[in-house]
C-alpha cells in the first residue's frame, strides 16, 4: 500500500473519531475511486498514481462547482467545494511561477523542443514533475506560448 494511500486511510479514521462528516464523505470517495482503478487494474496504486488519482478528482469539482454556479445551484456548488478543500489537504505544496519555469526551461532543454511539433515530448517530461502541484493545463498553455 502507498504511504499517501495509508495516510488517507488514518486520516479517514481520525474523521470517523471526530464525527466530521463532511471530511469523512470526501476521504470516502478518494478511496473508493482509489480502490476502483486498483481492482479494474488488479494492481496496487503507487504513490505517483494516487497522486493522479487526487488530481483529476480535484479537476473534476471544479468543473463541477463551475456548472453548479452557472446553474444558479450555490448549495451543491458549496459541497463540491469542501470536497475540494479536503482533496487539497493531500496534495503537496503547489509550485510557485518561478518553479514551473525552470521546469518548463529544463524539459525544453532536455527534448531540444523547437516546434509545436514537439510539445508532447516537452509535457512527457513535465507532467509527472507537477502532478498534483500545478494545474497541467495552465502549464501546457505556457508551453505552447512559448514554442
Amino acid at each position: 500500500m502507498s504511504d499517501l494511500k495509508k495516510q488517507i486511510t488514518e486520516q479517514m479514521k481520525v474523521a470517523m473519531r471526530a464525527k466530521d462528516k463532511v471530511r469523512l464523505n470526501a476521504i470516502r470517495l478518494m478511496l473508493a475511486d482509489i480502490n476502483r482503478i486498483e481492482i479494474d487494474e488488479r494492481t496496487e496504486l503507487d504513490d505517483a498514481r494516487v497522486l493522479a488519482t487526487l488530481d483529476k478528482m480535484m479537476k473534476q469539482r471544479k468543473d463541477s462547482i463551475a456548472q453548479y454556479q452557472a446553474a444558479e445551484r450555490p448549495e451543491l456548488a458549496d459541497k463540491e467545494q469542501q470536497e475540494l478543500e479536503v482533496i487539497k489537504t493531500f496534495l503537496p505544496q503547489p509550485l510557485s511561477d518561478v518553479e514551473i519555469e525552470d521546469i518548463i526551461n529544463n524539459a525544453m532543454l532536455t527534448s531540444g523542443a523547437s516546434s509545436m511539433q514537439d510539445m508532447g515530448k516537452v509535457m512527457s517530461i513535465i507532467k509527472p514533475l507537477v502532478q498534483g502541484r500545478a494545474d497541467i493545463s495552465a502549464v501546457s498553455a505556457k508551453v505552447k506560448a512559448r514554442l
